[in-house]
């Protein structure tokens, strides 16, 4: 992006409304990797300045990147070019970790806190427990390249897995913690896929605006005895993925 403030679209090019000729431009960037360090676009103000617009008409460009697919916005940290949706594909054998790192992506997993609880009727029927038993409540947020992808909740019977938040806040990895409990396979017994409206929680953690759809995955794995172990509720952001359920 080399114009100087209002150099081209201040002069000459009344044809064409500016936010348009803006968010052009950009788009021309964007396929350059003009912004393939750490994805970030210029502030609006930084925009307006070199572009010789008000913050109005920024605000409208970024808007149709955004509805072109090629920008998102993280409330409080500025506006990225858009990475390609992560194909996730839900089979017998589905692992975060191995998805995004065979990807080609980073993967991150990070504990934000979790509980010992009484299984409410939901997390009981799933894990094969009583109503009430004691479970471990795993909250974690999941990324790929530090960009957030899911939300999750992830429940285990408490004196199976005794300490697995310490276990899993050092692994980073689900697949990973399990293993250190002895267990090195496991499949997944059931998946239920829904649509929803992000809430304030997912707005926060996946860095949403308020009111995005958001994908929830709710999941039953299996030992290799058949033996419930987990049950995961997963927040996905609708537009960072594209779920591939397999037979």
């Amino acid at each position: 992006m080399r114009e100087s403030p209002g150099s081209e679209l201040e002069a000459g090019h009344s044809g064409v409304t500016l936010w348009r000729r803006i968010a052009d431009q950009f788009e021309q960037a964007i396929a350059s990797g003009d912004y393939g360090t750490d994805g970030r676009l210029p502030s609006e103000t930084d925009i307006a300045e070199r572009f010789g617009v008000n913050r109005h008409t920024v605000r409208r460009a970024l808007a149709a990147l955004a509805e072109r697919g090629l920008v998102r916005s993280a409330r409080g940290s500025g506006t990225f070019v858009a990475s390609r949706r992560l194909t996730y594909p839900i089979g017998e054998r589905t692992r975060f970790s191995e998805i995004v790192g065979i990807a080609g992506h980073e993967v991150g997993g990070r504990l934000l806190g979790h509980a010992v609880e009484p299984a409410g009727a939901a997390v009981a029927r799933r894990l094969a427990v009583a109503e009430g038993s004691e479970v471990v409540r795993l909250d974690i947020l999941r990324s790929a390249d530090r960009v957030p992808v899911c939300h999750a909740a992830s429940w285990v019977v408490a004196g199976r897995m005794p300490e697995v938040a310490q276990v899993y806040r050092q692994e980073r990895s689900m697949t990973a913690t399990l293993a250190h409990f002895g267990i090195r396979d496991y499949r997944r017994a059931s998946t239920s896929v829904t649509a929803a409206i992000g809430d304030a929680v997912d707005a926060a953690h996946l860095g949403l605006s308020p009111g995005r759809p958001i994908l929830v995955v709710d999941s039953v794995d299996v030992d290799e005895r058949g033996v419930p172990i987990v049950t995961t509720q997963a927040r996905f952001a609708a537009d960072r993925v594209s779920l591939l359920v397999q037979n």
